[in-house]
Parts: structure tokens; sequence; C-alpha cells
């Protein structure tokens, strides 16, 4: 009987540890917002963004294999000041040419690089296009910047694991801020 105790004693520590080493696996990856700013530029107005991205385990090597990451940007003043925008950027790596790349998702500006960090470096000088409506906004007026990991833009058989498993979880607090005057 004592032999059965230690027997199952030691199944639980294997256990116990193939559990640690499968749960650090399950962390999630960081996304923060460092800032974020409304400007008038020559053609029209802009939102710069200052993201900081870190991805996990099993979204880097999604990236690693060549399946596209898309961040998805929603800006949103407060009250109907503004209609919301948004803006999908897309972090893919072509493994053949070995080129990493960063794209508008409706077609706009890409940037290629050669490098891992450089591409997540870009991510602190995004520019987003805005409504003149952005530039018109009254002192006082709240704007919000949300940023995170869009699933749907994942393959399918991606998409469950990415709403389920928390290593997926990708989602940047929320940045707000107030419209100064002048």
């Amino acid at each position: 009987m004592r032999a059965w105790t230690r027997l199952a004693a030691s199944l639980g520590a294997v256990f116990a540890l193939i559990g640690c080493d499968q749960l650090s696996h399950q962390i999630p990856g960081q996304l923060v917002v460092r800032q974020a700013r409304i400007v008038d530029v020559a053609d029209g107005t802009q939102l710069d963004l200052d993201i900081d991205c870190q991805l996990n385990g099993p979204m880097s090597d999604a990236l690693e294999h060549g399946i596209p990451l898309t961040l998805g940007i929603e800006v949103e003043a407060a009250g109907r000041a503004a209609p919301p925008q948004r803006l999908a950027l897309e972090l893919r790596y072509f493994p053949l040419t070995r080129r990493y790349q960063l794209r508008e998702a409706d077609g706009g500006a890409v940037r290629s690089f050669s490098a891992y960090g450089s591409l997540f470096d870009a991510l602190g000088a995004v520019r987003m296009p805005l409504p003149d409506a952005f530039a018109k906004l009254p002192a006082g007026t709240r704007v919000r910047v949300r940023v995170g990991l869009d699933h749907g833009a994942l393959p399918g058989p991606l998409r469950l694991p990415a709403i389920l498993e928390p290593a997926w979880r990708l989602v940047a607090p929320e940045y707000a801020w107030t419209v100064a005057a002048g």
C-alpha cells in the first residue's frame, strides 16, 4: 500500500510540473498605448499613436510561421462631436523572404522590415488618418483609444483557441485624454 502512495505522490508531482509548464505558455502578451494625440497635418487630421507590443509564445510562433496578426484600433470622441473611427494594422512575416511587414488592412500604407524588433519598434509611430471633425473637437471633449488583437481576422482553426486561451489575450488598457483649449 505504501508503494501505491509513493507512486501516486510521484505522479501528482509530475502532473503538477507539467501543468506549471503549460501555464507558463498561457501568459498573455503585453499591449500598451504609451501616447496618443490628434494633430493637424498638410493633408488633414491624424492620430499619432505610440504602441508598445510584446507577443508571448503562441502569438509569436504564429507570426513566425506566416500567420498574420491584426491589431484593431478604435478612436472615439465623447458625445456626437465626431464619428468613431477604426483602423486595422496587420503584422506579417514572410518566411521565404525573411521580411516582416506592417500594413493597414484596408489597403493603406505598407512598411517592410528585416528584423522582428524593427516591426515592433514601428508600432511606436503609428499614424491613423481621421476626419476633420476630430480637429474641431471642442475643449473638454474626452477622446478614447482602444487597441487589441482582432480574433476574427485570424485563420479559422485559430479563432476558437484565441477566444478561449489566455495566451491569445492581447488588449491594451483604454487610453483616454481630454482635448485642451486652443
